[in-house]
């Protein structure tokens, strides 16, 4: 019996079904630790450890510290419901049931976050620590803690620490989790107490893999080395904004008073910045051996673990939310899916935190999604107001190339001193280092530092005739408003008891990093939108696209947009807002530059459409409806691109006959449809072949190694022309990803059947292909074959969702660990619907393959006339126990699109409760 336990009447028990499945999976840790362990130990050891880390969730336990008693309340899929008669109580009570189940997710992050992750697991993560101890996420973190929260936000912080604690106080590793057990056999590593900082520091590692366009920025940089400035700005058009509509559509800019007002936008704002600024000093391409630089960056960036995201790529969303008006319960709806990268457990935790009686002493009664290891609720709904969020994607980071001397960085003509200091990293089993990290006068760290190569190309560089002499070379330095404290963590109390859309747009004030969409509705029948953020402004002539001159004071930043001028709206004409990580607002009614890199509109077109097709066709909008647009399955390129293939004459039978798989095909990527099997590899191979093939080494899949056309040219090379070259970027980073970015590039050349893009040089097997029909042609047989290699010759067995797998590891040992530890922790797999760039969104990497990269991580539809009749459903469960009932029992519902019930009041909860803990003072 755990420390404190006044009684206890063990676990719940299952189903007989479920517990002979336990007695098997216990059987099988007992094989695997006996491997580890020795025979004679390890099956006893095996399942104590098992057990010893499940939580309790019956009886009661005394915890020192509470005021009053606390109920937890767990439903049948393990999701807590907490009820507090205090605030200090109810998020101290969060603390400990969160690392009940799942301290060591919690442990693990905030080991990344500080850069301590070498302390955990040895020396192959000193790297990342040195990259994170550059960063210094820990100390600004804490820099926050002290200077910028709020008294009250202290306060929450430190009751969720003492709860954690609580938790902890009497434990072994192997008491709290198993992968604790399996550290165990190579290092002594004891975990320790949770901290105020741990929580906040948490934010900032969601701000960096929800950083906006710094990959844009680097890739664009990439691909000067290869490609001119032409066929560089062809593979990042414009977005379409005359086709796919922005988010705001009735507000506008007021240059008199230099806010954003609710309104018909007629008119642009006055002083609108240049969206052609170029960066490097005015030229369109980056200084010679620059590609080769940031290359090396973007490969320590590519090891940063993940924290909710791939690395900042492919980091989308959807939400939107409809007015009464439209409904069928006369009162709003709004829905919500962010998707982020898989990770097992998912990134999110769902629960509720109740006051018994919601008086200034204990003032929140909310429920949706937050992340272990951090206090309150981030996305969901209180008993007035319900919001969700998606990545707006602004642009809050730009690299700077700095001038070295060995005294300083030059500015403005001028020598400059870093700022330096020192940052010891331990290692488990080995000798601790210590680095030196400098930084400029702006904070910005040199992340070149952590690098030599980088160091080494960065002597080689050349910009144009107005820079300063290399000298030692040039650096990198990042400039990022993650960077500077903030008050985000006050932002998540204020939502979680704001009222009504005044105290939201406050909260939102306070929401500086990330900078996300906001969508809001309210019980009083109100839908609303806000753009919050710390956003910087750029002097005209600099879009943050490309990098800047460290050494000329014209491109440092400006400032930041005033939260007045933030584009939001309330009550829109047309009765529905749906964010999708498209275009915030018309570029040319809008006086600052937010971003040249916007995701292109296709799911938000989609879902736009999907409501004004209902609404025009005389029906009303129920939560099922809802809930059948997030599995909307379209493909919006299949749309466009099929027609085309179903044109071309094919002489080959076997292609023919693969061909008339999309013959009356409806373009839904069903996991069961081979045409959707069909169309994917033909998309994908369009896509190699008309860009892929083209683009420099940096940006190819590594190991794919290509006799490559030269520097400048996009149609096919004399054979005595061509250089032999191999990528270098890791499958599911590399480009064409296939994204809507790429939709767009095709859309604007798909007619021009002689563009130089449809050019492609002649291989051993295949005639050049001199125009669109033809390279289709070779896509086309190309998919075929490659199909036939994957899936068998028989194209009766074909289907999307043999292609399109979905696996779920965790995201430590379940990828690093021994292969037995791994099948012990890791599940999968599961074949998906949806694709890239449909609503849903179970985004694939076209360069890479068709493994399932990122995806909804969590779907809600809440329904603000009867709360207790929303919905929602997570990636995984809601423990982070490998062998616990509620590991992954929501994975099966979620990929068929299922909703579980979502209870609020009292009743409801009362109702759906299967365990109950008194968490007692």
């Amino acid at each position: 019996m755990p420390p404190n336990t006044t009684a206890s009447s063990g676990q719940k028990p299952g189903k007989s079904g479920r517990k002979k499945g336990r007695k098997a999976r216990l059987f099988l840790i007992v094989l695997v630790l006996a491997l580890f362990g020795g025979v004679a130990y390890g099956g006893y050891w095996g399942v104590s450890t098992v057990r010893a880390s499940f939580p309790q969730t019956k009886g009661s336990l005394t915890l020192d510290g509470l005021s009053g008693p606390v109920d937890v309340k767990r439903d049948g899929n393990g999701i807590p419901q907490i009820y507090a008669s205090s605030d200090e109580d109810l998020f101290m009570a969060q603390g400990y049931v969160q690392a009940q189940d799942r301290f060591y997710e919690m442990d693990v992050r905030r080991h990344m976050t500080s850069g301590r992750l070498s302390e955990m697991f040895g020396s192959g993560q000193v790297k990342n620590d040195e990259f994170l101890r550059t960063m210094g996420w820990d100390r600004v973190a804490k820099e926050e803690y002290d200077k910028k929260l709020s008294a009250s936000t202290k306060k929450y912080l430190q009751a969720y620490a003492k709860g954690v604690n609580a938790y902890l106080k009497g434990k072994d590793g192997e008491d709290i989790s198993l992968e604790y057990a399996a550290l165990g056999f190579t290092n002594d590593y004891k975990p320790q107490e949770w901290t105020p900082v741990d929580s906040v520091a948490w934010l900032k590692a969601m701000a960096w893999d929800l950083r906006g366009n710094m990959q844009e920025e680097i890739d664009r940089s990439l691909m000067t080395s290869r490609l001119g400035p032409k066929q560089i700005a062809d593979l990042y058009p414009e977005y379409p904004y005359s086709r796919n509509k922005t988010i705001t559509q009735e507000g506008q800019y007021d240059s008199v008073t230099g806010s954003y007002v609710q309104g018909s936008s007629t008119t642009a704002g006055s002083g609108t910045q240049s969206t052609s600024g170029t960066g490097l000093a005015g030229n369109t391409t980056a200084p010679d051996g620059l590609q080769s630089q940031l290359s090396k960056l973007y490969n320590v960036l590519d090891n940063v673990p993940t924290a909710v995201g791939v690395n900042g790529n492919g980091i989308g969303s959807n939400s939107w939310v409809v007015a009464g008006e439209h409904t069928i319960t006369n009162k709003p709806l709004l829905a919500n899916d962010p998707h982020l990268s898989a990770s097992l457990p998912s990134v999110w935790y769902q629960m509720g935190l109740h006051c018994t009686s919601v008086s200034s002493k204990c003032q929140y009664d909310v429920s949706g999604y937050t992340f272990a290891g951090m206090p309150g609720v981030v996305i969901g709904h209180n008993q007035n107001i319900a919001w969700g969020m998606t990545n707006s994607g602004v642009d809050v980071t730009d690299l700077y190339l700095e001038k070295i001397t060995g005294e300083g960085y030059e500015y403005d003509g001028k020598v400059l001193p870093f700022t330096t200091r020192k940052e010891t990293i331990k290692v488990a089993g080995g000798s601790t280092k210590t680095i030196v990290v400098r930084e400029t006068k702006d904070g910005m760290p040199l992340l070149s530092d952590r690098d030599d190569e980088l160091v080494k190309v960065g002597k080689k560089a050349t910009v144009d005739s107005g820079a300063p002499d290399r000298g030692d070379g040039y650096a990198i330095a990042l400039r990022w408003t993650a960077l500077d404290p903030g008050n985000s963590m006050d932002a998540v109390f204020q939502l979680d008891k704001a009222s009504n859309w005044s105290e939201f747009r406050t909260a939102a004030a306070s929401f500086d990093v990330p900078s996300q969409n906001l969508i809001y509705a309210d019980t009083n029948d109100n839908i609303g939108y806000q753009l919050p953020g710390k956003i910087p402004t750029r002097s005209k002539g600099d879009d943050g696209s490309l990098p800047s001159p460290g050494w000329n004071s014209k491109y440092q930043w400006t400032g930041y947009i005033k939260q007045s001028a933030l584009p939001y709206e309330y009550n829109p004409k047309r009765g529905y807002i749906v964010t999708a990580n498209q275009a915030v607002v018309d570029k040319d009614e809008y006086p600052y530059t937010l971003t040249t890199d916007w995701g292109y509109g296709t799911r938000s077109q989609r879902i736009s459409d999907l409501i004004e097709a209902k609404i025009k066709g005389g029906g009303k909008i129920s939560t099922d409806d809802m809930r059948q647009m997030q599995l909307d399955d379209s493909s919006e390129i299949a749309k466009l691109i099929v027609p085309k293939l179903l044109k071309i004459d094919v002489a080959d039978k076997n292609v023919r006959d693969a061909q008339k798989l999309l013959e009356g095909w409806d373009y839904t990527q069903d996991a069961d449809s081979a045409a959707a099997a069909y169309f994917n590899a033909t998309w994908r191979n369009i896509l190699k072949l008309a860009f892929g093939n083209k683009l420099p080494k940096e940006l190819r899949v590594k190991g794919q190694c290509l006799n490559v056309a030269p520097v400048d040219s996009t149609g096919p090379a004399d054979e005595n022309q061509t250089v032999r070259e191999c990528g270098q970027r890791e499958a599911d980073q590399a480009q064409p990803d296939g994204g809507d970015r790429w939709f767009e590039v095709v859309r604007k050349i798909i007619d021009d059947q002689n563009n130089d893009w449809w050019k492609a040089p002649k291989t051993r097997l295949d005639k050049a292909a001199d125009n669109r029909d033809e390279l289709f042609a070779r896509a086309m047989k190309d998919a075929r074959w490659e199909l036939t290699a994957k899936l068998g010759k028989d194209m009766d067995t074909w289907s999307w969702g043999r292609l399109h797998r979905l696996f779920l590891k965790n995201q430590t040992l379940g990828t690093e660990g021994p292969g037995v530890l791994q099948y012990m922790l890791n599940r999968g797999p599961w074949k998906l619907s949806g694709g890239e760039a449909t609503v849903n969104a179970t985004g694939w990497n076209a360069a890479g393959g068709y493994g399932v990269v990122w995806v909804p991580s969590m779907r809600m539809v809440v329904n603000l006339d009867d709360f207790d009749k929303s919905k929602w459903i997570n990636l995984s469960g809601a423990s982070g126990h490998a062998y616990s009932a509620h590991y992954t029992d929501q994975t099966d519902k979620w990929a068929k699109g299922e909703l579980l019930p979502w209870s609020f009041s009292d009743k409801a909860v009362d109702k759906s409760t299967s365990d109950t803990l008194v968490l007692k003072p």
